[in-house]
């Protein structure tokens, strides 16, 4: 192999001849780029740049940005995760709402129920309104339902009284001013924006328990519920409601 010097640029191989490199011979501590090389089982003691790559010591995969993997053993803290399969994974998740004071207004509506949601559970603790009007429920998509709401309310007042009720789901029958319910109600997707009704409450203050069943079919997405009286006029002035929702 012939070997030329060139004054203080260091030594080239010309090209051509058995085994002779084409370009310039790679240095021990030169800084120079390296193309089309392969490094077989390479110790690297450092790489120039601005983060830190840890890799592992055992035989693994690496999991890239944009490939589909599934992990194993690994803690997400704080994540953020959108998409369908969150809906999905979120749908099997018991959320609850901020308790409200029943303590005044006509109305007290929960609004923004996510679009995924099944089943609504209303909890009432000692709501009191200032007249005598049955109590009702009422659910909308954008706006709140009024009408078309097939719902009967039965109670001991002291007797047994059934009320049907159009405008929204009857829950607790007119029971006079200084009744106090508490209980829970069930709002359930069947379907088709098709909600079916039950209730079981109890006047703790006349010793009087009310049933209330029914449904309706919405025109959208339910995504509030109201609790109102039928006439809308009642005042309420005591207690709390809150929904959980999942």
């Amino acid at each position: 192999m012939a070997v030329t010097i060139n004054g203080t640029t260091g030594v080239t191989f010309p090209a051509g001849g058995l085994g002779n490199p084409a370009s310039s011979v790679v240095g021990l501590t030169d800084t120079q780029t390296l193309t089309n090389k392969t490094l077989t089982s390479p110790v690297i003691s450092s790489i120039t740049n601005t983060g830190t790559l840890t890799l592992p010591t055992s035989t693994d995969t690496l999991v890239g940005r944009a490939t589909t993997d599934t992990l194993t053993n690994k803690t997400l803290t704080s994540p953020t995760i959108t998409g369908a399969v969150v809906s999905s994974m979120a749908s099997s998740v018991i959320t609850s709402g901020t308790s409200v004071a029943s303590t005044s207004g006509t109305s007290i509506d929960f609004t923004s129920i996510p679009s995924w949601v099944k089943v609504i559970t209303v909890m009432l603790q000692g709501v009191s309104q200032n007249t005598t009007s049955t109590f009702m429920f009422q659910i909308g998509a954008g706006s709140v339902t009024t009408t078309g709401y097939l719902s009967v309310v039965s109670f001991n007042a002291p007797s047994t009284n059934v009320a049907s009720v159009t405008t929204g789901f009857g829950f607790a029958g007119p029971s006079g001013a200084t009744a106090a319910f508490s209980g829970n109600a069930t709002i359930t997707l069947m379907g088709s924006n098709l909600w079916a009704f039950s209730s079981n409450m109890a006047d703790v203050a006349q010793t009087q328990s009310h049933l209330g069943a029914g449904s309706i079919t919405l025109g959208g997405t339910l995504d509030r519920v109201r609790l109102t009286t039928v006439g809308g006029t009642a005042t309420f002035d005591a207690g709390s409601i809150n929904i959980l929702y999942a």
